[in-house]
């Protein structure tokens, strides 16, 4: 199986007060960062970010594609980016732009476990995890026709498609404290995964 990547990065980062595609992390900016540990493990790799949204620079073998509706949250963004992939890939890592402690490990792990699966999705207790998931590229349709009803939940997709949920005891080996699974959706937030990673908060 041929696994792309897609990163979301149009989110309007109300809680943080800033743009998380450009928070600095160390010697890279936060969607930078993200899309280089994806390319260790994934290709191609696709960034959906809003109409008119400025992004840091990428390696030039990232596409970058926008998002056809305004404020359709992460569906939307997931349909740009399947239809992307669709025809080069079997299925797409897709995870937001703001969990720079993701892991390699962690990506191939969720891929491994899609097997014959639509969508393999980690799930801890009664949360799911629907931007660090394994989606087929054949969901690109099924994606769309959700939007059209006027559907913006991104789960609403699990339930026209075979899912495997994956409980997170399948990756405590892969990742023992499940960083992969930390959105920074806070200022705080983002000073402590700074300290994590070995870089000093400012």
């Amino acid at each position: 199986m041929k696994s792309g990547g897609v990163v979301l990065c149009g989110g309007l980062s109300t809680r943080m007060g800033r743009p998380k595609a450009w928070l600095p992390f160390g010697p890279e900016l936060m969607l930078q960062r993200v899309v280089r540990i994806l390319s260790e493990v994934v290709s191609p790799i696709v960034v959906v970010a809003a109409r008119d949204q400025e992004i840091p620079e990428l390696p030039a073998d990232v596409e970058i594609d926008r998002d056809e509706y305004d404020e359709c949250g992460p569906l939307a963004g997931l349909a740009v980016g399947l239809t992307a992939l669709a025809g080069r890939c079997d299925a797409a890592y897709v995870t937001s732009c703001d969990v720079p402690l993701l892991t390699p490990l962690f990506v191939e792990r969720v891929a491994a476990l899609l097997g014959d699966f639509d969508v393999a999705i980690p799930r801890d207790a009664d949360h799911s995890h629907p931007l660090a998931a394994v989606y087929r590229t054949s969901l690109a349709h099924l994606a769309h026709e959700q939007i059209s009803k006027e559907e913006r939940r991104l789960l609403s997709l699990l339930d026209h498609c075979r899912s495997r949920v994956i409980e997170v005891a399948e990756l405590h080996d892969v990742d023992p404290e499940l960083q992969s699974l930390r959105n920074i959706n806070s200022p705080d937030d983002y000073a402590r995964a700074l300290r994590e990673a070995g870089f000093a908060s400012s």
